[in-house]
């Protein structure tokens, strides 16, 4: 089963919601990710392939922030991997998406989304925990 924890608050977000994945496990999923809102307003972004790290986790010094979301993923679309684990960005890396269950109409939007997309390439998600 797949999982989803949020928080927005004064706290930093990335051990809270680390903790809230290490929480979830271990019921069956595949993969496992975070995205932070950064100061800035950049969308800081870590995911892999396997089960959620002891100890560790993203660097804090990277990943400093107050809002973010986590997901734990159970493979329902394509084959447990990095760029399949959530959450997801628009290829811009300013849209961060995570859901639950199973999308119906998932090839027509995946087609919409190609024939939309800019030209450029998406940008590579970094690993920030071992798998």
């Amino acid at each position: 089963m797949c999982g989803i924890v949020g928080y927005i608050g004064r706290r930093d977000v990335a051990p809270l919601l680390l903790e809230g994945l290490q929480r979830l496990e271990y019921r069956g999923y595949d993969s496992a990710g975070i995205v932070i809102t950064g100061k800035s307003g950049d969308l800081k972004t870590v995911k892999a392939k396997g089960r959620v790290p002891r100890a560790g986790g993203p660097d804090p010094k990277r990943f400093a922030g107050t809002t973010g979301i986590a997901h734990t993923r159970w493979a329902t679309h394509g084959a447990p991997s990095d760029e399949n684990a959530h959450p997801h960005l628009d290829a811009a890396g300013t849209v961060a998406v995570v859901h639950n269950g199973i999308i119906d109409n998932a090839s027509e939007l995946r087609a919409k989304l190609i024939a939309d997309a800019p030209s450029s390439p998406p940008r590579p998600t970094p690993r920030c925990w071992p798998t």
